[in-house]
């Protein structure tokens, strides 16, 4: 399972002409399949005066076609959102949405003049698009005694661990974020810190505990 990826952090947009024809690519984050078709309505109910609006998304890690959707919106089928998929599935960029909306110039491009033309122009959106790295988080819960307190903020710094509450009682509580990648390490370096005089349990809140 991919635990960091990146992931758009905002839209971008990208224009190439091909023989009198415009075609204006806009890409955005998609986590879902329904923010995915919520971006495709939204950027092709603005362009209402063009040809086609051709859309496709990766909802999901790069490269995972697990949840992945195309639409052709009555160019030739397989001319466009076939193209634009194949293009965002190796783009190295996941849970990403494309549009390329089309301005016909009068001239007929082709099978081929279309499949080059919109997967172009995704590839050109792809290189001016803003990302940031996902990283898919873990919360657990750590017991242990006091004496432990300032060696264990000092091993979390140490693991990306994010502390995100502290409780004090018969011993010392924290509630802590992690990424998941960083699990395994965390784990062992806390049990040889501490002795073993550790309990480590997820908190119950939110996905992937």
């Amino acid at each position: 399972m991919t635990d960091r990826y990146p992931i758009p952090a905002g839209e971008c947009h990208a224009e190439l002409n091909e023989r009198r024809s415009r075609f204006r690519a806009t890409l955005g984050h998609a986590p879902d399949p329904e923010a995915a078709r919520s971006f495709i309505r939204r950027v092709s109910a603005g362009f209402p005066d063009a040809t086609h609006n051709c859309w496709a998304f990766v909802a999901g890690p790069p490269g995972s076609t697990a949840q992945v959707g195309a639409g052709d919106d009555g160019e030739p089928q397989g001319t466009a959102g076939r193209p634009m998929l194949k293009v965002l599935l190796h783009g190295g960029v996941g849970e990403v949405a494309a549009v390329v909306t089309r301005y016909f110039g009068g001239v007929k491009l082709g099978t081929g003049g279309l499949v080059r033309a919109y997967s172009g122009a995704v590839k050109l959106a792809l290189e001016r698009l803003p990302v940031r790295e996902k990283v898919t988080l873990l919360r657990r819960r750590v017991v242990l005694a006091y004496a432990a307190v300032e060696p264990f903020r000092r091993l979390a710094a140490l693991q990306e661990c994010t502390i995100l509450e502290e409780h004090f009682g018969a011993d010392a509580l924290f509630l802590v974020a992690l990424p998941r990648d960083r699990l395994t390490s965390f784990t062992q370096a806390l049990l040889q810190m501490t002795n073993g005089e550790v309990l480590i349990d997820p908190d119950g809140i939110g996905p992937g505990n």
